[in-house]
């Protein structure tokens, strides 16, 4: 199926009689006849036996998300910070090290290089923009993945995904890619070698500003047997002696999250949580293509404005990433854009406070449009030098387009501009 079809109808497919909607499962537990089966369940779990692991609603959604991505399982988490979180830590303990790119969300930059830090596990920061051989330099002997953005938030950087797969693999490690800004519309991670996928769901996937979420993909294709993962080789005794990549193959990775992690954290989402999801996953595509489209028609009058000192849109001829968004965005580049408004920290603060029908708001991915001030608000616990590797600069408004008609966004942003 093409991705319209199964953004409608993978996951859940009605039985004889069942509901043509898939159904809310609102239930904690679920009722076994005898303990035998429910004992099994443990061993191998193919269906829901407690809603900290599992629940019928979740994996519908589970389901179709992974088939969207090219992955072998998926497992949903209660926000995109968790699903961050549980990819690493399915990975990696104390005195082990990741590399990352610098260009990453900012509460990725604090959990590395703050939380994580606490905990043993160091962060080596690499340019987005870095060649293979500074990137093959942050590699260590207990570096256990390398981790990416498709399109940074908020520098709408775009990664070069399959050169830092080739890389990552010559050293045998797991590239992980988060794709929250993408969504499987607009690119596929695992097609140019990513290992695993992420979204924060509260994003494009929800679209409507609803719920909180996030999720894990396993593309099942990563050698976890090369000998620097015996964590999925050798027996898990907090696990009755499970051994996930002879138990499990090439679902190895999203079990063992689900079975260890999920059950130690129980950052699991709520089955409603996962409704509403699926409600947004219904329409994507047909909003990713609108997105794109006004995205686009804004960048380009935010381009030509005097007021304006630059614009992040890969979308854009003549941006930096432009060759790469080619390659990797040919569908679009989300709608998205980040501008550095002409007078610094002030006058970009003035300009979103004259803003009407724009919302300013900790948001974005939405249906409606919204702004935001990233160094003051999502990078506030950022320096200034963590700041600037990330993109976001005390001039720079994050501007997230929504399904509003193009002509009232643009006029609403030039009535702004005019009060600066």
């Amino acid at each position: 199926m093409k991705d319209e079809t199964k953004c409608l109808h993978s996951g859940y497919t009605p039985t004889d009689g069942a509901p043509s909607v898939m159904p809310i499962v609102q239930s904690t537990t679920y009722r076994f006849e005898s303990s035998d089966h429910m004992a099994a369940l443990f061993d191998t779990p193919t269906a829901p036996m407690y809603s900290r692991f599992a629940n019928p609603t979740v994996d519908a959604v589970e389901q179709k998300i992974a088939d969207l991505e090219g992955g072998v399982g998926a497992m949903c988490t209660s926000s995109g910070m968790a699903a961050v979180l549980v990819s690493v830590l399915n990975l990696c303990s104390a005195g082990d090290s990741i590399v990352s790119s610098a260009a990453v969300y900012g509460g990725t930059v604090n959990l590395f290089s703050v939380t994580l830090k606490k905990y043993g596990i160091e962060c080596i920061f690499v340019d987005v923009d870095a060649d293979e051989d500074t990137l093959r330099t942050a590699i260590k002997p207990n570096t256990k993945l390398v981790f990416g953005e498709t399109i940074a938030n908020p520098a709408l950087t775009v990664l070069d995904i399959e050169m830092w797969a080739k890389v990552a693999h010559e050293a045998g490690l797991p590239l992980i890619i988060d794709n929250t800004f993408a969504t499987p519309i607009l690119c596929k991670p695992i097609e140019f070698g990513a290992d695993i996928v992420i979204h924060s769901t509260s994003k494009y996937m929800d679209g409507h500003a609803l719920q909180n979420g996030g999720v894990i993909v396993d593309s099942g294709n990563f050698d976890w047997t090369n000998g620097k993962f015996p964590e999925f080789t050798e027996p898990d005794e907090s696990y009755h002696g499970i051994i996930y990549t002879k138990d499990f193959g090439k679902a190895a990775y999203i079990i063992k999250a689900r079975m260890q992690l999920m059950r130690d954290f129980g950052c699991y989402p709520a089955a409603h949580s996962a409704f509403l999801l699926n409600l947004g996953l219904e329409t994507m595509p047909l909003r990713m293509e609108r997105y794109c489209e006004n995205g686009l028609k804004v960048a380009q009058y935010l381009k030509a404005s005097d007021k304006v000192e630059a614009v992040r849109y890969a979308a854009l001829e003549g941006d930096k990433y432009h060759e790469l968004a080619k390659k990797y965005l040919p569908k679009g580049t989300c709608g998205v854009i980040s501008v550095d408004i002409k007078g610094g920290r002030e006058k970009a603060g003035k300009f979103i406070d004259s803003l009407k029908l724009a919302s300013c708001e900790v948001h974005v991915a939405d249906i409606r449009t919204c702004v935001l001030h990233p160094a003051s608000t999502t990078h506030r616990q950022l320096t200034d030098e963590q700041l600037i590797a990330s993109g976001a600069n005390p001039a720079m408004v994050r501007i997230s387009v929504g399904l509003e008609n193009v002509d009232d966004i643009i006029a609403d942003i030039e009535q702004a501009l005019a009060q600066i």
